[in-house]
């Protein structure tokens, strides 16, 4: 056994009202929101922005998040069983919520926030939006931690975690059975967001680059999505049609949201060297 290796026997249950299990990774989504939300509405009061707007953003956001999450899973990765049992899409408490859903559901939510609430347009929303949402990811993985799911490959590194692979019936009382030593890839994936989080509030608030319209946004997609990329080379298989792929489907689908951000970062930078050779030229004259 490695010095450090670590026998992961958190019980995803925090207590249980009647039959219904509180878990730390519902604990944690709610934290996210209200955290996010006080950061956002720090960002409304630096700019003066309506407070009328700012609750709608909340609604606009939670259900873009949920819904889209939900709806990723089930068609990107088991199409066939929810397209043949459609009432189990609505079956949330029983798992299975794809990040990269619920950022599609995010981005169409935000439009229609931006169509018939704010009217400005939705990368003016987003380069908020996506301050928080980098804490926000982190707390989710650390909830996947809490469940002992989507944990790496097999590992000799000193600090591989020992995962309950039984986990119902464990939780039911049976004997715990565990993985062998294995990447906490739900570790890695949290420390990069939680990096990303970190920058972004400094672009934000430090170098104000709310101001280029789209660069924060873009900053995101780009940290995000790299990091997701490199760290799915860690993980073990979510679904079964993913053995022998060259790259899985989180890799596959991290990939345009990649392409995205250097886009956005590019308009951003391109938009802001263009005002200042506007300004040059009036100044000139």
């Amino acid at each position: 056994m490695s010095l450090l290796e670590i026998t992961w026997t958190v019980d995803p249950a925090i207590f249980t009202i009647g039959s219904r299990e509180i878990r730390w990774y519902a604990l944690m989504f709610v934290i996210g929101f209200f955290v996010g939300y006080k950061i956002v509405e720090r960002m409304w009061k630096n700019e003066g922005v309506n407070p009328d707007w700012l609750d709608p953003l909340l609604y606009y956001t939670f259900g873009g998040t949920i819904i889209g999450s939900r709806l990723g899973h089930c068609l990107f990765y088991a199409p066939e069983y929810y397209l043949a049992h459609p009432i189990d899409i609505l079956k949330v408490w029983e798992g299975g919520l794809a990040s990269h859903g619920g950022v599609l559901g995010i981005i169409i939510a935000i439009y229609f926030y931006s169509k018939f609430v704010s009217h400005r347009s939705m990368l003016w929303a987003f380069d908020k939006l996506v301050v928080p949402t980098g804490l926000v990811a982190a707390l989710i993985r650390l909830g996947n931690l809490m469940n002992h799911e989507i944990y790496g490959h097999p590992t000799d590194v000193p600090w591989a975690f020992r995962f309950v692979t039984n986990l119902s019936a464990w939780m039911r009382g049976a004997e715990p059975i565990f993985s062998p030593p294995s990447h906490p890839t739900q570790i890695y994936e949290a420390l990069c967001y939680l990096a990303t989080f970190g920058l972004c509030m400094w672009l934000y608030f430090k170098k104000e680059a709310w101001k280029k319209e789209g660069f924060i946004f873009g900053i995101f997609m780009i940290c995000i999505f790299t990091s997701r990329f490199f760290i799915e080379f860690l993980k073990n298989d979510q679904e079964t049609f993913e053995a022998g792929m060259a790259l899985n489907m989180g890799q596959w689908l991290s990939i345009p949201f990649v392409l995205m951000g250097i886009y956005f970062v590019w308009r951003a930078n391109q938009k802001s060297k263009n005002v200042i050779q506007k300004n040059d030229k009036r100044n000139r004259k």
